[in-house]
């Protein structure tokens, strides 16, 4: 009998250790060296790729790609450490969803720029947007200011001094086209365009569905000073694991900066 309870102990504390090991390589652990990094698929899958398959083996790193279809489950599988990091959002809506949430996060160096765009399927040039005409726009708050302010600079709206990236719309001074404005989730605003004369499109999901932004938006951001730069971000504390690290250096690299420029042709617009 003694003999048999030492060999079920001895087998119930492999059981134990392996369920450890097991639990605890979810986000890319120092276990398997693997790096998970949620991205949303379009640029910043294909960037991700890109470093994946072409200059992460010479740095040591070892990258999963994990695909997101919108702009809050990111956040969530990093905060439950089902992911190492995340790579999808920019400073503006980083900090909506820390002071929402809670959570503990850092944000790197800036990476690339997705201009938002103004697109429609009614009219060619903004001088053509009817009085009355619909304007869909990005529902989550930075957003959405960074939205009302491209309207604002190119004439179709103004603004109340000093509202800059927090704009809302009852900020709005004047509207000389009596337009409406429709709050939408960011990925369905593509689908909106054969019921607006305007929409207010994030780059990653006009290019997703097709759009070209440097060649179809009808007015487009400028990439200079925009504190709209999407970037890699960790649970702090993790800022300097050596994968991250060599992330990092991979993200902020020559070959990144070209394949960026070759790729996308001004719609993606490297920021470092």
């Amino acid at each position: 009998m003694r003999h048999r309870s030492f060999a079920a102990s001895l087998a119930a504390a492999g059981l134990v250790l392996s369920l450890a090991a097991c639990g605890g390589s979810d986000s890319g652990s120092a276990a398997d060296d693997t790096l998970k990094v949620g991205v949303s698929p379009v640029p910043h899958a294909e960037i991700l790729n890109y470093v994946k398959d072409n200059l992460a083996a010479a740095e040591g790193l070892k990258l999963e790609v994990v695909e997101f279809n919108d702009y809050i489950q990111p956040n969530v599988a990093l905060s439950e450490k089902q992911i190492g990091a995340n790579y999808f959002q920019h400073i503006p809506y980083l900090d909506e969803e820390v002071a929402a949430k809670g959570y503990k996060f850092t944000a790197l160096k800036p990476v690339h720029i997705e201009p938002l765009g103004l697109y429609s399927k009614k009219v060619k040039t903004l001088a053509e947007v009817p009085a009355g005409g619909v304007v869909a726009l990005p529902n989550d708050p930075s957003n959405s200011g960074r939205a009302l302010n491209l309207l604002a600079k190119n004439g179709l709206i103004t603004l109340k001094d000093g509202v800059g990236v927090k704009a809302t719309e009852k900020d709005i001074a004047t509207n000389p086209k009596n337009l409406s404005f429709k709050s939408l989730e960011a990925a369905q605003l593509p689908r909106s365009l054969e019921d607006t004369a305007v929409s207010v499109i994030n780059g990653n999901y006009a290019i997703q569905t097709g759009l070209q932004p440097a060649k179809d938006a009808l007015a487009l951001e400028d990439g200079q000073d925009n504190p709209y730069a999407n970037l890699l971000v960790v649970r702090t504390g993790d800022e300097n694991d050596p994968r991250v690290v060599k992330l990092e250096k991979l993200l902020h690299s020559a070959e990144v900066k070209k394949f960026i420029a070759d790729k996308y042709q001004g719609s993606v617009l490297a920021a470092f």
